[in-house]
Protein backbone atom coordinates (compact mmCIF):
# COMPACT_ATOMS: atom_id res chain seq x y z
CA UNK A 1 0.00 0.00 0.00
CA UNK A 2 1.13 3.57 -0.69
CA UNK A 3 1.57 4.78 2.87
CA UNK A 4 4.19 6.94 4.60
CA UNK A 5 4.64 6.46 8.34
CA UNK A 6 4.96 10.22 8.68
CA UNK A 7 2.63 12.16 10.95
CA UNK A 8 0.94 15.32 9.74
CA UNK A 9 2.32 18.21 11.87
CA UNK A 10 0.37 17.88 15.12
CA UNK A 11 0.51 21.63 15.75
CA UNK A 12 -1.62 22.09 12.61
CA UNK A 13 -4.03 19.20 13.21
CA UNK A 14 -4.70 20.64 16.71
CA UNK A 15 -7.10 23.21 15.30
CA UNK A 16 -8.64 21.03 12.60
CA UNK A 17 -12.25 19.98 12.45
CA UNK A 18 -13.62 16.54 11.66
CA UNK A 19 -14.80 13.25 13.07
CA UNK A 20 -16.31 9.82 12.31
CA UNK A 21 -18.44 9.06 9.28
CA UNK A 22 -20.84 6.17 8.72
CA UNK A 23 -22.60 4.94 5.59
CA UNK A 24 -26.19 3.84 6.09
CA UNK A 25 -28.45 2.55 3.33
CA UNK A 26 -32.12 3.30 4.05
CA UNK A 27 -35.10 1.83 2.22
CA UNK A 28 -38.55 3.22 3.04
CA UNK A 29 -41.22 0.51 2.68
CA UNK A 30 -44.72 1.07 1.33
CA UNK A 31 -46.13 0.92 4.86
CA UNK A 32 -43.83 3.75 6.03
CA UNK A 33 -41.43 1.56 7.97
CA UNK A 34 -37.72 1.63 7.17
CA UNK A 35 -35.07 -1.00 6.59
CA UNK A 36 -31.60 0.21 7.47
CA UNK A 37 -28.31 -1.46 6.63
CA UNK A 38 -24.65 -0.46 6.66
CA UNK A 39 -22.06 -1.90 4.26
CA UNK A 40 -19.29 -0.58 6.55
CA UNK A 41 -18.30 -2.58 9.61
CA UNK A 42 -15.79 0.11 10.61
CA UNK A 43 -16.47 3.85 10.62
CA UNK A 44 -14.28 6.28 8.70
CA UNK A 45 -12.95 9.67 9.79
CA UNK A 46 -12.85 12.88 7.79
CA UNK A 47 -10.98 16.07 8.68
CA UNK A 48 -10.16 19.51 7.28
CA UNK A 49 -6.42 20.18 7.39
CA UNK A 50 -6.93 23.82 6.45
CA UNK A 51 -8.66 24.90 9.64
CA UNK A 52 -5.53 24.48 11.80
CA UNK A 53 -3.45 26.99 9.81
CA UNK A 54 -2.83 30.35 11.47
CA UNK A 55 0.02 31.89 9.48
CA UNK A 56 1.78 31.85 6.12
CA UNK A 57 4.53 29.78 7.77
CA UNK A 58 1.89 27.15 8.64
CA UNK A 59 0.73 27.28 5.04
CA UNK A 60 4.28 26.62 3.84
CA UNK A 61 4.58 23.60 6.14
CA UNK A 62 1.30 22.19 4.85
CA UNK A 63 2.25 22.68 1.19
CA UNK A 64 5.57 20.93 1.81
CA UNK A 65 3.79 18.01 3.45
CA UNK A 66 1.20 17.85 0.65
CA UNK A 67 3.89 17.82 -2.05
CA UNK A 68 5.91 15.12 -0.26
CA UNK A 69 2.77 12.93 -0.21
CA UNK A 70 2.15 13.62 -3.93
CA UNK A 71 -1.37 14.77 -3.15
CA UNK A 72 -3.67 11.77 -2.71
CA UNK A 73 -1.05 9.20 -3.69
CA UNK A 74 0.50 8.46 -0.29
CA UNK A 75 -1.29 8.05 3.01
CA UNK A 76 0.07 9.35 6.30
CA UNK A 77 -0.56 9.48 10.04
CA UNK A 78 -2.93 12.01 11.57
CA UNK A 79 -3.37 12.92 15.24
CA UNK A 80 -7.05 13.39 16.06
CA UNK A 81 -6.84 15.59 19.15
CA UNK A 82 -10.41 14.74 20.12
CA UNK A 83 -9.75 10.98 20.11
CA UNK A 84 -6.15 9.72 20.32
CA UNK A 85 -5.96 7.70 23.55
CA UNK A 86 -7.23 4.37 24.85
CA UNK A 87 -8.67 6.32 27.78
CA UNK A 88 -10.41 9.68 28.21
CA UNK A 89 -8.46 12.60 26.75
CA UNK A 90 -7.95 14.05 30.23
CA UNK A 91 -6.79 10.74 31.75
CA UNK A 92 -3.40 9.03 31.85
CA UNK A 93 -2.91 5.90 29.77
CA UNK A 94 -3.08 2.69 31.80
CA UNK A 95 -2.47 -0.94 30.83
CA UNK A 96 -6.02 -1.77 31.96
CA UNK A 97 -7.77 0.74 29.65
CA UNK A 98 -8.99 -1.65 26.95
CA UNK A 99 -9.66 -5.39 26.75
CA UNK A 100 -8.04 -6.64 23.54
CA UNK A 101 -8.57 -10.36 24.02
CA UNK A 102 -8.58 -13.42 26.23
CA UNK A 103 -5.75 -15.88 26.56
CA UNK A 104 -6.18 -19.46 25.38
CA UNK A 105 -2.67 -20.73 26.11
CA UNK A 106 -1.85 -20.82 22.39
CA UNK A 107 -2.50 -17.46 20.71
CA UNK A 108 0.49 -15.11 20.68
CA UNK A 109 -0.78 -12.19 18.57
CA UNK A 110 -3.54 -9.74 19.54
CA UNK A 111 -4.86 -6.72 17.63
CA UNK A 112 -5.08 -3.42 19.52
CA UNK A 113 -8.73 -2.41 19.88
CA UNK A 114 -10.60 0.53 21.34
CA UNK A 115 -14.20 -0.15 22.36
CA UNK A 116 -16.81 2.60 22.46
CA UNK A 117 -19.88 1.98 24.63
CA UNK A 118 -23.26 3.63 25.09
CA UNK A 119 -25.84 1.76 27.10
CA UNK A 120 -25.86 -1.86 26.00
CA UNK A 121 -24.47 -1.06 22.54
CA UNK A 122 -20.77 -1.02 21.70
CA UNK A 123 -18.37 -0.62 18.78
CA UNK A 124 -14.88 -2.14 18.60
CA UNK A 125 -12.49 0.04 16.59
CA UNK A 126 -9.36 -1.61 15.20
CA UNK A 127 -6.28 0.45 16.06
CA UNK A 128 -3.74 -0.02 13.25
CA UNK A 129 -1.36 2.88 13.93
CA UNK A 130 -0.28 2.97 17.59
CA UNK A 131 2.25 5.60 18.60
CA UNK A 132 5.69 4.12 19.29
CA UNK A 133 6.63 3.73 22.97
CA UNK A 134 3.11 4.46 24.26
CA UNK A 135 1.69 0.91 24.37
CA UNK A 136 1.20 -0.65 27.81
CA UNK A 137 0.06 -4.25 28.18
CA UNK A 138 -1.21 -6.34 31.08
CA UNK A 139 -2.25 -9.97 31.47
CA UNK A 140 -4.78 -10.65 34.23
CA UNK A 141 -3.92 -7.20 35.61
CA UNK A 142 -0.16 -7.83 35.75
CA UNK A 143 1.88 -5.32 33.75
CA UNK A 144 4.11 -6.74 31.00
CA UNK A 145 7.38 -5.24 29.72
CA UNK A 146 7.78 -4.35 26.06
CA UNK A 147 10.80 -6.06 24.55
CA UNK A 148 10.83 -8.67 27.32
CA UNK A 149 7.29 -10.03 27.36
CA UNK A 150 5.84 -8.62 24.14
CA UNK A 151 6.54 -6.59 21.00
CA UNK A 152 4.33 -4.10 19.16
CA UNK A 153 4.12 -3.69 15.39
CA UNK A 154 3.60 0.07 14.94
CA UNK A 155 2.61 -0.52 11.30
CA UNK A 156 -0.35 -2.78 12.09
CA UNK A 157 -1.18 -2.45 15.80
CA UNK A 158 -0.55 -6.13 16.49
CA UNK A 159 0.88 -7.10 19.88
CA UNK A 160 2.87 -10.34 19.92
CA UNK A 161 3.75 -12.11 23.16
CA UNK A 162 6.86 -14.19 23.77
CA UNK A 163 4.73 -16.67 25.75
CA UNK A 164 1.03 -17.07 25.04
CA UNK A 165 -1.28 -15.66 27.75
CA UNK A 166 -2.71 -18.50 29.86
CA UNK A 167 -6.21 -19.85 29.26
CA UNK A 168 -8.96 -17.56 30.53
CA UNK A 169 -6.73 -14.59 31.33
CA UNK A 170 -7.77 -11.09 30.27
CA UNK A 171 -5.36 -9.29 27.93
CA UNK A 172 -5.61 -5.51 28.31
CA UNK A 173 -3.85 -2.52 26.81
CA UNK A 174 -3.37 1.23 27.01
CA UNK A 175 -1.97 3.29 24.15
CA UNK A 176 -1.95 6.41 22.00
CA UNK A 177 -2.72 6.07 18.30
CA UNK A 178 -2.86 7.93 15.02
CA UNK A 179 -5.44 7.70 12.24
CA UNK A 180 -4.22 6.46 8.82
CA UNK A 181 -5.39 9.04 6.29
CA UNK A 182 -4.71 10.62 2.89
CA UNK A 183 -5.50 13.96 1.33
CA UNK A 184 -8.89 13.84 -0.35
CA UNK A 185 -7.81 16.24 -3.10
CA UNK A 186 -4.99 16.55 -5.59
CA UNK A 187 -5.24 20.32 -5.64
CA UNK A 188 -4.71 23.12 -3.12
CA UNK A 189 -5.85 26.53 -4.30
CA UNK A 190 -4.47 29.40 -2.25
CA UNK A 191 -5.08 33.12 -2.46
CA UNK A 192 -2.49 34.76 -0.21
CA UNK A 193 -4.45 38.00 0.06
CA UNK A 194 -7.54 36.10 1.12
CA UNK A 195 -5.48 34.04 3.56
CA UNK A 196 -4.15 37.23 5.20
CA UNK A 197 -7.74 38.41 5.47
CA UNK A 198 -8.72 35.26 7.35
CA UNK A 199 -10.08 33.13 4.50
CA UNK A 200 -8.47 29.71 4.96
CA UNK A 201 -8.64 27.13 2.14
CA UNK A 202 -10.44 23.86 2.81
CA UNK A 203 -8.08 20.90 2.56
CA UNK A 204 -10.01 17.64 3.03
CA UNK A 205 -8.39 14.59 4.63
CA UNK A 206 -10.02 11.15 4.77
CA UNK A 207 -9.23 7.95 6.67
CA UNK A 208 -7.94 4.97 4.67
CA UNK A 209 -8.12 1.24 5.36
CA UNK A 210 -4.75 -0.31 6.15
Amino acid sequence: MNFHEERFPSALSLGSGGGPERRTEIVTLSNGFEERNSPWKQSRRRYDAGIGMRSLDDLGVLIGFFEARHGQLYGFRWKDWSDFKSCKSSAVIDALDQIIGEGDGTTLAFQLIKTYRSGEASYARLVRKPVVNTVKIAIAGDAMLEGQHFTVDALSGIVTFVIAPPLGTSVTAGFEYDVPVRFDTDRIEINVNAFNAGEIPAIPVVEVRV
